[in-house]
């Protein structure tokens, strides 16, 4: 008997992780999935550069002959990194429409069934979108020498960084709500719906400050705020910003009067991503 009472720990052990590996391996096998059916889809790919491309540009230099440059600081210089967060939202959130396709050709159902954790599907399909919409984020980077914005290595890892934690937190939050919705319409019209209010009130495409108070209560409860404002400071420390100008394009959060630094905000994003993959899991419990 004492010998089956020592045993007993060493076997719980060993089920946990054996149940560990299980999971690890489901996940992965999901990731790679989702890599695969992305690459197998070059209409997807295409289409989301040209958005990103055509706001930066477009934009750019129409916004930017309104605004004007301030002590030769231009205005594309500061939609850049709203451009670079703007490819991964869109990338991330519409991955999240492979779960849509997988109701309707009966898959889900069959993953739903399957003996393996539910946890490790969510984890596998945000992982694999997130890791789709950081390297599609990633490549956007190519485009800064055009419109004459420096970065160096440090801050091509630091941007890296930045973009797969946002990456996370938006496919975690597009499973989520593709785990509610039964048909590809519905979710096209519900991420459009979602998508543009969080780019727009990000700061992603205008500063921040001098907002009426109604809208920058609305700035400040958008989780994608908190992911744009660290990735602008980021590439904004890799150039040269007169005073003048970093107090018009301001790229800081404000909150009471109290400028967040990038930790704070980036502990912020972490929060937006731990609570969405707890609701994706949640949510794709019940999406049988």
């Amino acid at each position: 008997m004492a010998a089956i009472a020592l045993g007993q720990p060493g076997g719980r052990l060993a089920d946990e992780r054996e149940s560990l590996r299980e999971d690890l391996r489901t996940t992965g096998m999901v990731w790679e999935r989702e890599i695969i059916r992305f690459f197998r889809t070059r209409a997807r790919i295409l289409s989301s550069f040209i958005q990103p491309v055509l706001f930066l540009f477009v934009l750019g230099y129409g916004m930017g002959s309104l605004v004007g440059a301030t002590a030769g600081f231009d205005f594309k210089k500061f939609l850049f990194p709203g451009i670079v967060a703007m490819t991964v939202m869109s990338t991330a959130i519409s991955s999240a429409i492979s779960i849509v396709w997988d109701r309707e050709f009966g898959f889900l159902r069959e993953m739903l069934v399957a003996p393996v954790s539910r946890t490790a599907l969510v984890s596998g399909k945000t992982l694999g979108g997130a890791s789709i919409a950081t390297v599609q984020g990633t490549i956007m980077l190519a485009l800064a020498p055009l419109i004459g914005v420096h970065l160096t290595w440090l801050v091509v890892l630091q941007v890296i960084g930045i973009e797969l934690l946002m990456a996370v937190a938006l496919t975690a939050f597009g499973v989520f709500v593709a785990s509610h919705i039964q048909r590809m319409e519905g979710f096209s019209v519900v991420m459009q719906l979602l998508l543009f209010p969080m780019l727009f009130l990000s700061g992603a495409l205008f500063p921040l400050s001098g907002l009426p108070g109604w809208l920058t209560v609305l700035t400040r409860l958008n989780p994608l705020t908190y992911a744009v404002a660290p990735l602008r400071q980021v590439v904004f420390a890799a150039q040269h910003v007169p005073p003048i100008a970093a107090a018009r394009f301001s790229a800081g959060v404000t909150l009471f009067g109290y400028t967040l630094p990038d930790s704070v905000n980036i502990g912020i994003t972490c929060v937006f991503a731990a609570v969405f993959l707890a609701l994706a899991v949640t949510g794709f419990g019940a999406a049988e």
